[in-house]
């Protein structure tokens, strides 16, 4: 018996839907149509409120395209203007630096010939300097030379005198008994 209850409950709920259902219908059907009514009137008020305020629109397009016509051509004007006015002032600066390059190339060129000059002069210098001081080394190491000369000389002298007879001490003498 409880099997035919899971299949009655569904049966009973659809019937009470459907019941439902069908007495609606109709009442649902006309809120559509006077819902679509509404739209299509307010659809044509919209299309004609659009169509004003293009014209509108077009009217003041073609008035602000006027305008900037008329702006365009006097703003092409003055950039003509301001462009030959540039143009004179650019030329003037140009032949005025053009002459101030001309003397500082003259000016560079004095100063590179002094530079080179300058240059050689301490290059002179500066093999005379490292000429002097090779001079000055050579000589301290000739003199240190010659110190260690002597003193290989003399150390030679000390260690003959030191080998031979005459320079060894006789012996001493017996210790005298008393």
């Amino acid at each position: 018996m409880k099997k035919w209850l899971y299949v009655l409950a569904p049966v009973a709920m659809i019937a009470v839907f459907l019941f439902f259902y069908f007495a609606s219908r109709a009442e649902t059907e006309a809120k559509e149509k006077a819902h679509a009514e509404e739209v299509a009137k307010e659809k044509a008020e919209a299309d004609e409120k659009k169509h004003i305020a293009e014209e509108k629109a077009h009217e003041d397009a073609e008035r602000r395209n006027a305008e900037h016509m008329a702006e365009e051509a006097k703003a092409a004007k003055d950039k003509e203007d301001k462009y030959n006015a540039d143009m004179a002032r650019i030329q003037a600066d140009t032949d005025k630096f053009n002459a101030l390059a001309e003397t500082y190339a003259k000016q560079v060129s004095e100063l590179t010939i002094e530079l080179d000059t300058l240059h050689k002069e301490k290059d002179a210098l500066t093999r005379e300097d490292f000429d002097l001081a090779k001079q000055v080394e050579l000589g301290a190491v000739e003199r240190r030379n010659a110190e260690m000369e002597i003193q290989r000389t003399v150390d030679m002298i000390a260690n003959r005198a030191d080998q031979s007879a005459m320079a060894k001490m006789p012996p001493p003498p017996p210790p005298k008994e008393s």
